[in-house]
């Protein structure tokens, strides 16, 4: 298969080969694109993993929590884990799939505090459940909201439901 263009096999990495070392079963391939490593898992490793990167390599800072929706995909969505190193001044990028079937996965909010709000964030707009997450709620739109996640790839563009309860004057 060929790679787009400015995107390389990342397995040789440092990072990606240590992950490949300790979680050889959950490991499903590396890319590097314009220098960044994106590590491709299979989810049930995901929190080991991250023990693993925080505790071993030093990433001791969750910059930001992701989802993707591709939309006729066998795995529709995906999670986007994009983590940073201080000290070390690494960064790596995790990239977890899920089927339509089974939109969990585990929180990472253990091993990193700051995570909470990045996940709560994906859950509100993509309807991506998190597993021992110590406070899952909405943190974007109403409590009751109830239409739907909006970054779903589905969801209307003109809304549904009360939107068009809207009276605007001319």
């Amino acid at each position: 298969m060929r790679m787009p263009v400015g995107m390389e096999n990342g397995d040789a990495h440092p990072i990606a080969e240590k992950i490949r070392e300790q979680f050889s079963s959950s490991y499903l391939g590396a890319t590097l694109f314009r220098g960044d490593l994106s590590v491709h898992l299979k989810k049930d490793d995901l929190l080991e993993v991250c023990k693993f990167l925080k505790s071993t390599l030093d990433f001791d800072y969750p910059v930001h929590i992701s989802s993707v929706d591709h939309l006729g995909g066998k795995e529709r969505f995906e999670i986007v884990y994009e983590l940073f190193s201080i000290r070390k001044h690494h960064r790596v990028r995790l990239k977890v799939r899920l089927s339509e079937n089974d939109l969990s996965i585990a929180s990472v909010t253990s091993v990193w505090c700051g995570a909470d709000f990045l996940e709560r964030e994906v859950y509100d707009m993509m309807g991506i459940q998190f597993e021992g997450h110590p406070n899952l709620c909405r943190i974007l739109l109403p409590d009751e909201y109830d239409e739907g996640f909006p970054l779903r790839k589905d969801f209307p563009l003109e809304g549904r439901g009360w939107r068009d309860t809207f009276e605007f004057e001319a």
